[in-house]
């Protein structure tokens, strides 16, 4: 600013001696799309309207807790099959239904991998929501002093495409997620699943460019039987061929701990009766005598009567009857069966904040997780890792001492030697971003070349730090990095005429050590 100098005296004028800086975009902040238990707040509605949590107990707190699963006793067909044995006869669980509220479940194993902010974006509850009590109505028409008709109760709520796809498009006008996760996009049919998962890959690569998409298999529960019903290839096929860059898969789902027994009762049977019939022919074979039997009986009629309370009759079961803890614990595994996209999320988060974006998230264990419901070998991974189509799908593995592991650190477009890997793709996202938010100070600035020096120096110090981390590769900083701006280099007078300036960055990106060979050669002797 020119001083105005018409009075003699001494004047202080302050010069910026320091370029602005840029800093750096958040990374490891996840966006989450499915069903809550409540989509209310304040009276206010939350469906399709993103909220930002900071821990799990901020979830409980605005959206609740888990759906209820219920599951029927059957016969089982064959001993494979059995939960439990009762009298020669063999019997299993049946889930009353093949669809699953996978949200809350996801987000506790999300927290337990070292997840910490991430958005919610509730697209429904797990019940429809009942329509309100019309006001009763006399015959000429006009309203009765009589009390309105009762509204109908609520009934289950399906998970749809729609509801999903909504969600997604509520994301649009929030900025800082980097990550986009849909657990339950699996627990619709197939056709339905891709076409949700090719939108989430399209949001994206295509419409936001800022974020990465974690994406599980379509039955990924189930080993490959390398047919037309491979659920590899079927999942390689659904997915398309858009956007591949912008997100990774994983293969197959996990055994977690996030459902405890403790959250399993009673109520989560749906047949009490046959559970009643089951118990009794159990109790007759242990009693030590008919009196003993009629008693147990006696009690186990009081459950199916709901003359008590699922706690105590939990409790109570557990104590006198062994099959009902098999049923619990086999009640309790199927529960425990997750994707494992958002675990994979947590995973993400942890080795952003202990070693930074450019650290591949690989060779990392996954917390509460017992095992990969598949065991897969070397010769299983082939194919799931370097494929003529190029997509490729990281592997969950099961080693030997060192627990279940991420063993893959491939993006869906495994065959660019541009994004091939996770870490290459999201630390590119990253220098992007956040150059262009630290840029925008300049839109309208002078197109001269101070404005130039101060942009190159701004975006050279930031991209130095990132250097001496370990992000980018090289023996000096000038092998790291390289940043151009101005007239001859990267601009020509026409387009400082239209208002242009145009800066070129490049960089050394850090890639992982996927394959190491080590060569053995024996040696002559020499004493």
């Amino acid at each position: 600013m020119a001083m105005n100098l018409a009075t003699p005296g001494v004047y202080i004028e302050e010069l910026n001696a320091f370029p602005n800086s840029v800093a750096g975009i958040p990374t490891s902040v996840p966006a989450f799309v499915g069903y809550t238990e409540n989509t209310r707040r304040d009276g206010k509605s939350l469906i399709n309207q993103p909220v930002r949590i900071s821990s799990l107990s901020d979830y409980i707190k605005i959206f609740g807790g888990a759906a209820k699963s219920t599951f029927s006793i059957q016969e089982a067909n064959g001993a494979d099959e059995a939960v439990a044995e009762i009298a020669g006869k063999g019997y299993k669980l049946v889930p009353d239904t093949t669809s699953r509220f996978l949200l809350f479940d996801s987000i506790r194993l999300f927290f337990a991998n070292g997840g910490s902010t991430c958005w919610i974006v509730s697209v429904g509850s797990y019940e429809k929501e009942a329509p309100a009590p019309t006001p009763a109505k006399s015959k000429d028409g006009k309203e009765s002093k009589e009390a309105p008709k009762a509204a109908a109760s609520p009934v289950a709520n399906t998970i749809a495409k729609k509801a999903l796809l909504d969600g997604i498009t509520a994301l649009v006008a929030e900025s800082e997620p980097s990550m986009l996760v849909i657990p339950e996009t699996v627990m619709l049919s197939e056709g339905d699943c891709f076409a949700v998962q090719q939108e989430m890959l399209s949001h994206c690569g295509f419409k936001m460019k800022d974020r990465f998409a974690l994406l599980d298999v379509y039955n990924g529960a189930k080993p490959r039987s390398y047919d037309a019903n491979d659920v590899i290839d079927r999942f390689r096929e659904g997915i398309g061929l858009n956007q591949l860059s912008y997100g990774a898969a994983y293969y197959p789902w996990v055994h977690t701990a996030v459902v405890d027994t403790d959250e399993i009762d009673v109520s989560n049977i749906s047949n009490l009766d046959v559970l009643e019939s089951v118990l009794g022919k159990e109790a007759e074979k242990l009693a030590d005598n008919a009196k003993k039997a009629d008693e147990v009986k006696a009690e186990l009629k009081k459950v199916t009567q709901g003359v008590i309370d699922s706690e105590t009759a939990t409790q109570m079961l557990g104590v006198i009857s062994p099959a009902f803890k098999k049923f619990q614990a086999g009640m309790k595994t199927f529960m425990n069966i997750l994707p494992p996209a958002a675990g994979m999320a947590g995973v993400y988060c942890m080795v952003d904040d202990e070693r930074g974006i450019w650290k591949a998230p690989a060779n990392v264990s996954i917390n509460s997780v017992v095992s990969p419901t598949v065991k897969l070998t070397n010769e299983d991974q082939e194919d799931l890792n370097v494929t003529v189509s190029g997509k490729s799908i990281n592997a969950i593995r099961a080693f030997v001492g060192d627990g279940t592991t991420v063993w893959g650190a491939r993006t869906l477009n495994g065959n660019s030697q541009d994004w091939k890997y996770i870490n290459v793709r999201r630390t590119i996202t990253f220098i992007e971003e956040s150059i262009k938010y630290a840029a925008k100070k300049y839109v309208y600035e002078p197109n001269t070349a101070n404005t130039w020096v101060l942009i190159k120096s701004m975006i050279s110090s930031f991209l130095n730090n990132i250097w001496r981390q370990g992000g980018l590769v090289g023996l000096t900083a000038e092998q790291a990095f390289d940043v151009q701006v101005g007239m001859g280099s990267t601009m020509t007078p026409n387009d400082v005429l239209d208002g242009i300036m145009k800066i070129t960055v490049k960089v050394a990106v850090s890639r992982p050590a996927e394959f190491i060979v080590v060569t053995f050669q024996q040696k002559m002797q020499e004493s």
